[in-house]
Parts: C-alpha cells; sequence; structure tokens
C-alpha cells in the first residue's frame, strides 16, 4: 500500500473533499485520493471526484447488499484493490460495522463537526448549540467501535456567538475544518503518530 494513498468516502455535497483536492493541487496536502466512494448516486461528492480527475470514483449501492456488513465487505474489497492505506471519512452518513472497522484499524480517520468527547451523533452543531456553550469547533479523530469515540488527532476551537443560529455556527465550524482536515492529513503522512493510552503521540 502506498502510504500517501487515500479513499475517500463521503456521503453529499462533498465540500470537505473539494478543499482537499484543492490543497492537493496546490502542493500543501501531499497525499492521493486514489478512490471515492459513496453511497448516494446523487451525491454532489462524486461529481467533485469525477472532475478533479481522481483515479476511481466509485457509487457502491446499499441496496444490493443483504445488510450493512456485507456493504462494507464490498467498500473494504474496493479499498485494499486501490492500494489506499488511509480511509478518510468527509461527510459519510453510514456508521461502519464493526468488520469493516476491524480491518481498517487505526487507518480511519473522521472529521466531526464538535468538540469531542462533547456533543458526538449526527447533530454536533445543533446539540452544541442548544446546550448553550460558548465555545465550539471541530475534531479530527480516528474510528473504533465506539461512535465519534476514537483517539482525538486535532481539534479546532470556534466562538459561539450570541446571536448565533444553527447556519452561522455550522458555517463558522465548516471553515476550520476545511483548514483542519488536510492539514492533519498532512501531518499523518510526513509525520506519523504513535497512541499511548488514548492519547495521539505526533512524532515530530
Amino acid at each position: 500500500m502506498n502510504a500517501k494513498s487515500i479513499v475517500v468516502m463521503a456521503s453529499g455535497r462533498g465540500s470537505n473533499l473539494r478543499v482537499l483536492l484543492d490543497a492537493i493541487k496546490r502542493g500543501e496536502c501531499p497525499v492521493d485520493v486514489h478512490l471515492v466512494i459513496s453511497d448516494r448516486a446523487d451525491a454532489g461528492a462524486l461529481a467533485i471526484a469525477r472532475q478533479a480527475g481522481v483515479a476511481e470514483v466509485l457509487h457502491i449501492n446499499p441496496k444490493d447488499y443483504a445488510d450493512r456488513e456485507e456493504y462494507d465487505v464490498a467498500c473494504g474489497d474496493a479499498i485494499e484493490a486501490a492500494g489506499c492505506q488511509w480511509v478518510v471519512l468527509a461527510g459519510y452518513m453510514r456508521i461502519l460495522s464493526p468488520r469493516f472497522v476491524q480491518r481498517f484499524a487505526g487507518s480511519i480517520i473522521n472529521i466531526h463537526p464538535a468538540l469531542l468527547p462533547a456533543f458526538t451523533g449526527a447533530d454536533g452543531v445543533g446539540d452544541a448549540l442548544k446546550y448553550g456553550v460558548k465555545f465550539s469547533g471541530c475534531t479530527v479523530h480516528l474510528v473504533d467501535d465506539v461512535l465519534d469515540g476514537g483517539p482525538i488527532l486535532a481539534q479546532a476551537v470556534v466562538p459561539v456567538e450570541d446571536n448565533d443560529d444553527y447556519e452561522s455556527l455550522h458555517q463558522r465550524i465548516q471553515a476550520e475544518e476545511h483548514l483542519l482536515y488536510p492539514a492533519t492529513l498532512k501531518r499523518i503522512v510526513e509525520d506519523g503518530f504513535y497512541i499511548k493510552g488514548r492519547r495521539v503521540i505526533w512524532r515530530v
């Protein structure tokens, strides 16, 4: 496997994928997006990947498989066939099966729109706003068998303003995501890390 080769799994518009591809093009993120997989045929991420000339762009339809585990086996087979070292989740809305997580243990990366371990789950932005926190942000973390529970690679903090609504807070968090994700991937492939307890220790 190429240590810089990644697969991006996405379900939606593909904003993080676009930012990542732009950072690669500018020479700011030394990874190769060799494969993009989406569970949705209408995902904007697929169009972005095709336009950018990604080597393999796949819609793998969950309806073609008996259950989540079979679907994840198909995705995993495609990832291994493409020789990707890192699995990068970018707005991927399916919960990964334990078998998939075990298959790629230590190599699956996700970005979450909250400061973990607070506000896990599908609505990190809304939950933080409802709770009344004064700061929120985003977290890049390794994926394990606990939802949004893997070791933390990097975080960025944003203030929550008194007049924020969901959209304004989400935009501020997403702006930080677009900086943090490419920077963290760059650090992963250039410096590397090891895990001590739950702590990610960067080698440089």
